[in-house]
């Protein structure tokens, strides 16, 4: 039977349609903040369908959700699947909806086939995946793993000055147990890409061995506000056009180290923002990422070295600082090649892909074997209202997971 096993793609399409409709937006996408009224209503309705699917349900202190299907052997740590169910403000319906449903679905696969496994399997959401109400980004799975204390977590506020901690209690869920001692024994996370990559290739599933890492800085360069007209431009002290400089040093970095070096240059902020006035201070940001931990460092090195330089050449005050940085991630041998044995046994036509965008897996994989299974999105669409993702290629993602998952949990005789 297992090896003939598929999930219900019907039924995982509704679920996401259903969960779609808390939140809902006019373009058709998802505006689902982190620990608001409509956070507990998408909760409260997977927590009701995990308990319909026989599941117990445990919450940790920072709000992240472990949903157990038992196990032959419950002593054994379980096998779990998940991700988030919080949105961008004009978010789409499949960014981390798709991880936690497809998870729900393996488990109602496996109650309908009356399949047992030797180690429980379970479903997990974390807490403030986005970041976009409250700061840190992947703020469940980062306390779960210990990258920062609950504390810190706790103390975060959003815009209005409400804290992690009264909203966890607010919406009912600030739980009982600590975070980082529920057992893990590996872990998968199935996402859509949210990158062009597979639709490009024309492939159903990306088997994901890596992680980017990510260097962020602050940069700000200061000169002299001065009217356009009467000040020549040999006595100017532009900061916006020795800005400009640094960020297409940032682009020409990257691509001296293909395939994958990233260069960005995401926002920025001129002063006095004026038509008739030379900026006189220029802030933006600086994203770099690749997937060797050398290579990023030495990218790192290289546009310190240019700032360095900029700075001694044109006299203005320049100013870097590093606010960010994740090392770059590798997967589990065993959770990768799990995920590539599902994918040929099942048939898909499939490639490598390594992840530009973080996810929960980062911060599980410092716990735990992890590994992550992405399949495409439309145009490469995330983070938008747009979001789409076709309906097949979700129930072959979920039918990969299925299959990893019991290749790790294993079929009870």
């Amino acid at each position: 039977m297992p090896d003939t096993l598929r999930i219900n793609g019907q039924r995982l399409w509704d679920s996401l349609m259903e969960l779609a409709q808390i939140g809902a937006t006019e373009k058709g996408g998802v505006k689902r903040l982190t620990l608001t009224d409509l956070d507990r209503q998408g909760r409260d309705l997977i927590v009701r369908w995990a308990e319909q699917a026989g599941m117990s349900v445990t919450v940790d202190k920072i709000g992240n959700v472990f949903m157990r299907r038992a196990g032959r052997d419950n002593s054994l740590p379980p096998i779990v699947t998940g991700s988030h169910i919080d949105t961008q403000p004009t978010g789409g319906k499949f960014d981390g909806n798709y991880g936690v449903l497809a998870g729900l679905e393996v488990v109602r696969t496996l109650n309908e086939h009356g399949i047992a496994t030797e180690a429980p399997i379970e479903v997990a959401f974390w807490t403030n995946e986005e970041g976009s109400r409250f700061v840190p980004v992947m703020m469940g799975s980062g306390v779960f793993c210990g990258a920062f204390s609950l504390e810190t977590a706790y103390a975060a506020k959003d815009v209005d000055g409400k804290t992690v901690r009264e909203e966890l209690e607010r919406i009912g869920y600030l739980g009982e147990e600590e975070p980082g001692q529920h057992p893990i024994g590996a872990y998968f996370e199935t996402h859509i890409e949210q990158g062009p990559v597979l639709e490009d290739a024309d492939k159903v599933i990306g088997v994901v061995p890596a992680v980017m890492g990510l260097s962020w800085y602050d940069c700000i360069v200061s000169g002299m506000e001065a009217h356009a007209g009467p000040t020549p431009m040999g006595l100017r002290r532009d900061a916006l056009q020795v800005a400009t400089t640094i960020m297409q040093e940032t682009v020409a970095i990257a691509n001296r180290y293909p395939p994958y070096g990233r260069g960005t240059v995401g926002m920025v902020q001129v002063f006095p923002n004026s038509r008739n006035v030379i900026p006189g201070q220029v802030k933006f940001s600086i994203d770099l990422r690749n997937v060797n931990e050398e290579l990023l460092n030495t990218m790192h090195e290289e546009m310190l070295a240019f700032v360095a330089k900029t700075r001694a050449e044109t006299g203005l005050g320049i100013e870097v600082e590093r606010v960010s940085y994740y090392p770059p991630c590798p997967f589990h041998p065993d959770c990768v090649n799990a995920v590539r044995a599902a994918t040929d046994k099942l048939g898909y036509s499939t490639m490598d892909v390594v992840s530009g965008a973080g996810h929960d897996a980062i911060y599980t994989a410092r716990v735990a074997p992890s590994g992550m299974i992405f399949v495409p999105c439309k145009d490469g669409i995330s983070h938008n209202e747009i979001e789409d993702a076709q309906p097949a290629h979700l129930e072959a993602g979920c039918n990969v997971l299925l299959h990893a998952m019991l290749e790790r949990a294993r079929v009870a005789d």
